[in-house]
């Protein structure tokens, strides 16, 4: 796999856990500064402002990357920009509307009981703005992306976290003696202002990308008028929509199912609040925590595939499909073993919560189901076929009601049969996935490759599980978790090497520390 592939994925990773870490700060001083009334009113106007980006903009960064990798593969740098042209002229219509409604339809969404406490009022209005830029930034990082560049994207997700936060923070503190609703509004201009200076950024770089003039390139094919390019636009970005929307749909079926089979397995409803908020709150947080690194993968294996399907490239598609899936497995399963056998000290020392160690468990194994399912919805994407991931996980869906419904309700399985649920869920949408991989790629699994990362994370459980208890009584548990960590995942590489599962051209193709290798 190229090294400018691994290089954009390293990076986006590199972002994501920098916009986590800092996201994780705010929330805590955020939460200092307003307390739990004042983070319930911010947290008041959240749903109609993830509702209208999800209206206004979801799948459509995907789709214009997709559409923008195919006309540079082929050369058509006029064509791309034509994609770019007619995707910013759509999205500031769609982003100014949903704006506008989002601003003047704040009186009605109160009035009508749509939101239940009217001191939401002004973070609805403050939140308004955000929604125009948001849609803004999605039409550049797509076109951006396209040329399989992921620097840009990255900067401008540290930029708008940063800028979000120090704004969210400072107007929460300044407009406090004014009253909470008036402190959650000034926290809620953070979207805005953040968004707005991921624009500047995503503006600085789209101004440096290379232009037809300079590559020597010229296109003599047919060209795309305005109708068709919107029309394979929407065609692509609303079953990327469609998927995004499932997550929320899951978590809601969730919300309905698993409380009600507790209670019917004879738990106490205030034990069944506890157990529900094991599992969603803190478990499920940790799986996609795990799987930043695949989410990365996911982004910039889009462009790729595409630029390689644009040109009938079958030997590159194969090619890209199995590296991305190589590093996939390198990327779950060890944090899969890990999860697994640490869950008991993770869930103690993050949330002070020993008992939620069953749901982790568990759930544990979703991180490599998860990681193949994000990275093969990624490869669909690229090969112009977004609806079967998207029927996929409808099929999942409805298995995974199926066995909440089934095995919440068993005692001795409770909660943990809801977490078997999910895991159900996820494995197989990632596997029906595979199959359709299979029918466009030729790829499969390697399944020599899975099986010495699987006995590679095998042996390194079993010597950590003996590794963590052996220093329990000697270490505070704090370092026993980070040195057994860092332990882990040095044995999981020497035993890889040792299987030959990874060698010297795999060190050689990675980023920044390649030249050592070579």
């Amino acid at each position: 796999m190229a090294s400018g592939f691994l290089k954009g994925t390293l990076i986006l990773t590199i972002a994501g856990f920098v916009v986590k870490a800092i996201g994780s700060i705010n929330w805590i001083l955020l939460s200092r500064i307003l307390g739990g009334e004042g983070i319930g009113i911010y947290q008041m106007a959240f749903p109609i402002y993830l509702l209208l980006l999800q209206i206004s903009s979801a799948g459509v960064p995907i789709a214009i990357s997709i559409l923008t990798a195919e006309r540079l593969a082929l050369h058509d740098f006029g064509g791309a920009k034509r994609v770019f042209n007619i995707s910013f002229t759509m999205l500031t219509i769609t982003g100014f509307i949903a704006s506008l409604a989002m601003y003047f339809g704040a009186d009605w969404l109160i009035s009508s009981g749509l939101i239940a406490e009217s001191r939401a009022y002004y973070s609805i209005i403050a939140l308004a703005p955000a929604v125009f830029f948001v849609t803004w930034i999605s039409c550049f990082r797509g076109y951006i992306q396209g040329y399989e560049m992921m620097t840009p994207t990255a900067v401008s997700q540290i930029v708008e976290q940063l800028l979000r936060v120090i704004v969210m923070l400072g107007a929460a503190a300044i407009l406090l003696p004014y009253g909470l609703p008036a402190a959650a509004g000034g926290a809620s201009l953070g979207a805005g202002v953040g968004a707005f200076g991921a624009f500047l950024v995503l503006l600085y770089y789209y101004y440096k990308l290379p232009k037809a003039s300079s590559t020597g390139e010229s296109y003599d094919g047919p060209r795309e008028s305005a109708k068709e390019i919107l029309s394979r636009l929407l065609t692509l970005s609303i079953p990327i929509s469609l998927a995004s929307i499932m997550l929320p749909l899951t978590a809601n079926l969730d919300l309905l199912i698993v409380p009600r089979r507790l209670l019917d397995a004879g738990f106490p409803m205030n034990e069944v609040t506890e157990l529900f908020g094991y599992l969603t709150g803190m478990a499920v947080p940790l799986i996609n925590l795990a799987t930043i690194i695949t989410a990365a993968l996911a982004t910039s294996i889009v462009p790729a595939i595409s630029h390689a399907y644009a040109k009938r490239d079958h030997e590159g598609i194969y090619d890209r499909t199995a590296g991305s899936m190589r590093l996939t497995f390198m990327a779950t399963v060890p944090f899969t073993v890990l999860l697994y056998v640490l869950a008991a000290p993770t869930v103690t020392l993050i949330y002070n919560a020993p008992k939620a160690e069953l749901a982790t468990q568990i759930t544990a194994f979703s991180i490599f189901f998860l990681g193949v399912h994000q990275v093969t919805t990624g490869i669909l994407q690229g090969l112009n076929k977004p609806r079967i991931p998207v029927i996929n996980m409808g099929i999942a869906l409805v298995i995974k009601v199926i066995l909440n419904w089934t095995l919440t309700a068993i005692p001795w399985l409770g909660i943990g049969g809801a977490a078997w649920a999910t895991v159900a869920d996820i494995g197989f949408a990632a596997l029906l996935n595979l199959i359709y991989i299979k029918k466009y790629t030729g790829y499969f699994l390697d399944i020599s490759l899975l099986w010495k990362n699987v006995v590679s994370a095998g042996v390194m459980g079993i010597l950590i599980f003996l590794s963590y208890h052996y220093l329990t009584d000697i270490l505070p548990m704090w370092a026993n978790f980070i040195l057994t960590g860092i332990e882990g995942l040095l044995l999981y590489v020497i035993i890889m090497v040792l299987l030959k599962g990874l060698n010297k051209n795999d060190g050689a193709s990675m980023p920044l520390i390649g030249r050592f290798f070579r």
